[in-house]
């Protein structure tokens, strides 16, 4: 550290514009990754380098000596399990769009009127009996399946979404992901569950919303197109058969505890 500093004793242009462009790319490769699932895996080598350096200062030896070896075995795990974050920023620079402004979503979610908005077009699309599957994005980024649709980046509102599942229409097919009061994608692929102990009776709508639901914290809504029933996923467990006035209870509850993700959130709020 003591070198490292010593490094910025006579600190002039060159080793300005150094931090300046180290700082940009930083930034770019958190914006890279601030919507994704990456961010968990970072936070978490973020808590094991803050136990490693509390280890060493502390002199724990056992863990001191454990944490070492783990992150040399770091090295080459790394690059495997940011395989497709690093990809993507090598595809964003060869095609110089790497450094790019990255414009922020305006103003604070507002909750109630989402949850409103989405009870009234589940109310709908069930009397109509309409196949849909809605996602609501929380706090673990979903940007690598909004990436699979459409991008729209709509306000959230039942008649748009009523008109996105019309069947027949261009979109209607995959999922729509809802990121705070906007629209983010429409047409997107969800992983499905391979929990074999799932209801045989549930299509592929279902097994989406619990596949998603079970690597992330985000909320989908399906409606099926056989019965009209209207289903929520959370945490990989489906509740079926929600009425009007449970459902917007849920919502209301869920939305409020965990919040939807936003732009605007700061960096110890990852």
């Amino acid at each position: 550290m003591a070198e490292f500093l010593s490094q910025y004793r006579n600190f002039g242009l060159r080793s300005a514009i150094d931090i300046i462009v180290v700082a940009v790319v930083f930034y770019q490769f958190y914006m890279l990754i601030k919507r994704t699932r990456a961010v968990q895996l970072v936070k978490g080598v973020m808590v094991l380098l803050v136990v490693s350096l509390l280890a060493r200062y502390f002199e724990l030896v056992t863990i001191d000596w454990l944490l070492d070896k783990m992150w040399q075995m770091f090295v080459i795990a790394i690059p495997v399990v940011f395989q497709p974050e690093l990809r993507k920023a090598l595809e964003q620079l060869g095609r110089g769009s790497f450094f790019t402004r990255h414009p922020l979503v305006p103003g604070a979610d507002n909750l109630q009127q989402v949850a409103e908005e989405l009870v009234r077009c589940s109310q709908v699309l069930s009397k109509n009996r309409i196949g849909a599957l809605m996602v609501v994005e929380r706090k673990t980024g979903v940007q690598d399946f909004v990436e699979t649709g459409i991008k729209i980046d709509g306000m959230v509102s039942s008649e748009f979404l009523v008109n996105i599942f019309i069947p027949n229409t261009p979109l209607h097919d995959g999922a729509v992901i809802i990121r705070g009061d906007r629209v983010a994608a429409a047409g997107c692929f969800l992983p499905l569950s391979e929990n074999p102990n799932i209801q045989k009776e549930l299509g592929t709508r279902h097994r989406a919303a619990i596949g998603l639901t079970e690597i992330s914290d985000a909320l989908a809504i399906v409606v099926s197109e056989e019965t009209g029933a209207i289903s929520v996923g959370i945490d990989g467990a489906l509740t079926r058969f929600m009425d009007e006035k449970t459902l917007r209870e849920l919502l209301l509850r869920e939305l409020e505890t965990k919040g939807t993700s936003s732009s605007a959130i700061p960096f110890w709020r990852w």
